[in-house]
């Protein structure tokens, strides 16, 4: 009789990068139901007006961002598996994706009033420059090649992230808002294991094309990049400028551009390096997670892992 349909063997591994991706992030595996964002009601009351406008809106961009993410990008992204193991980790990244646009709201839900939550997906779903990005990205998922699909996922998870990154790392550098923050940092680590693993199956693609084309597609790909940080920048403007932090971002933008790049196996491209971004948002990226024994409910061997600093070796394999 032959074969309808393969049962996925997990004994028998094409690539091992498959299974040591797939275990990295199911060790990594966390809810937002289970961090304590109450506890940081305190430190919420004592922004500014502003500082409150601010978060409401970073973290309504991400909101959209990771829709896009698990609503597209890991579907059109699967439709081009090198092998069976490589569907099993986008599906994992998918579900993960779709946890991190829930935990926004879940930080929504403990911040923020009804009428103003809805004033922020308001916003979210009309503010210009968020839009492009997510019509420029989502394009790309709809029509690119299997190679520009993966520039293009990885450009969001390791580049476009960051602009709202930022806010909560620089409170938590201050001492403020650990709770969000601790949301903020698993993510973090989420996207940089989604941006080494699609990277690296992007250089997969990449190596195994005639050098003409490897020229071709730099091209584009450099070329995308300035598109993409032309809007980000006008979309940090919007949101920073009122309270000063708008250049600061910016370093961080394009040292995260770099790490993007990076994960392609491609040269950087803006001079900045960690030296450049504002320590203070260093700092919170390094601090270790407030060790809450959040899966005490199901269990003593069920532990949340500690969220560690992001190197240069987090960005390639």
């Amino acid at each position: 009789m032959s074969t309808y349909y393969k049962a996925i063997n997990w004994n028998e591994i094409e690539d091992i990068i498959d299974k040591s991706t797939w275990e990295k992030l199911t060790e990594q595996f966390w809810l937002d139901t289970r961090i304590p964002l109450s506890n940081d009601l305190d430190d919420w009351r004592s922004l500014t007006p502003a500082e409150k406008d601010l978060v409401g809106k970073v973290f309504g961009g991400l909101t959209l961002l990771d829709t896009v993410q698990s609503e597209s990008g890991m579907d059109q992204l699967r439709k081009d598996v090198r092998t069976p193991h490589e569907e099993a980790v986008l599906n994992n990244i998918q579900f993960m994706e779709s946890v991190h646009a829930k935990s926004y709201s879940s930080i929504f839900s403990t911040l923020n009033t009804t009428k103003e939550i809805a004033e922020i997906f308001e916003w979210t779903n009309t503010n210009v420059y968020l839009q492009k990005k997510a019509e420029r990205i989502n394009e790309i998922y709809k029509n690119g090649t299997p190679l520009e699909k993966k520039i293009a996922s990885v450009f969001l998870e390791t580049f476009l992230f960051y602009s709202g990154f930022y806010t909560p790392l620089y409170y938590l550098g201050n001492n403020k808002l650990a709770n969000v923050a601790e949301i903020i940092k698993l993510i973090i680590r989420d996207e940089s294991v989604h941006g080494t693993y699609i990277g690296y199956k992007f250089q997969l693609g990449f190596n195994e094309l005639p050098e003409d084309e490897q020229t071709k597609l730099k091209d584009w790909l450099y070329d995308l990049l300035y598109e993409l940080y032309e809007n980000e920048a006008l979309y940090t403007e919007a949101l920073y400028d009122e309270i000063g932090w708008t250049e600061e971002v910016k370093t961080f933008l394009r040292y995260n551009a770099n790490k993007a790049l990076m994960n392609l196996g491609q040269d950087p491209l803006f001079p900045d390096t960690a030296d450049d971004v504002n320590p203070i948002v260093m700092n919170g990226i390094s601090t270790g997670t407030s060790n809450h024994d959040f899966f005490s409910q199901v269990g003593n061997g069920y532990l949340l892992g500690t969220v560690e600093a992001m190197t240069d070796e987090d960005y390639q394999f």
